[in-house]
């Protein structure tokens, strides 16, 4: 009975066959300034020590956000605007692991990434969403026998988000239409005003359901004497 000698080479190859490129499936979600890691690992786990890594993110004059290779970034083809933002865990390419960091993340930053490993056409992408919020801020701007114009505002958010009021017992009230103005930072500044009744507590609540986010302030509005 004879043996199937297997060699390195051809382990190798039928691992690297067999391996995908995977990235996380769900965006991440950063704010400006935030460092964040986006995850992109070869499974089953092999080396891409020696392969080039590409990260690109399409829609780029210069597509190239980080170029790993021979063990190092190739700086001249990165794309200017990620300068000094970017790495890899280069200990960890030995186990598969190719995820990219971004440091001090910008709204810019925002869009898909694609990881590729050209030597073994593999191929994957992740989706970054950059996010800004602000606390808001309630004002009484006029009132008349038992009743009161409250104004709410909020400044410095992205994506767009939308304001809701509600009562002291969480009940939605009806309010006129937001107000949005996006200044030249693309951050929106919304604004809401709704007519309510003395001796009563009033919530804005400003929502960002996209990246999972809310702000809210509470005012109460006391009775005439």
């Amino acid at each position: 009975m004879g043996w199937l000698i297997v060699g390195s080479d051809s382990l190798q190859m039928t691992l690297t066959m067999k391996s995908e490129l995977i990235c996380s499936d769900q965006p991440i979600i950063a704010q400006p300034g935030d460092d964040i890691i986006l995850p992109c690992r070869l499974d089953p786990p092999i080396s891409a020590t020696l392969w080039t890594v590409e990260w690109t993110k399409p829609g780029l004059d210069a597509k190239y956000v980080h170029v790993h290779k021979d063990g190092r970034l190739l700086h001249e083809i990165q794309n200017p605007s990620y300068y000094y933002q970017t790495r890899l865990f280069v200990d960890e390419l030995k186990h598969g692991n190719v995820s990219m960091k971004i440091s001090k993340v910008k709204l810019s930053d925002e869009g898909t990434y694609r990881c590729l490993i050209p030597s073994v056409q593999k191929e994957a992408s992740v989706q970054l969403i950059a996010g800004s919020v602000s606390t808001p801020v309630i004002e009484v701007t006029s009132g008349e026998s038992g009743e009161v114009v409250l104004e709410c505002e909020s400044k410095g958010w992205y994506p767009e988000p939308e304001v809701l009021w509600l009562d002291g017992e969480g009940n939605l009230l009806s309010a006129g239409p937001t107000e949005t103005v996006r200044g030249p930072d693309d951050l929106y500044t919304v604004s809401s005003r709704v007519t309510v009744r003395r001796g009563n507590s009033f919530i804005c609540s400003v929502e960002q359901k996209i990246i999972k986010q809310v702000r809210e302030a509470l005012i109460h509005v006391p009775g005439r004497k």
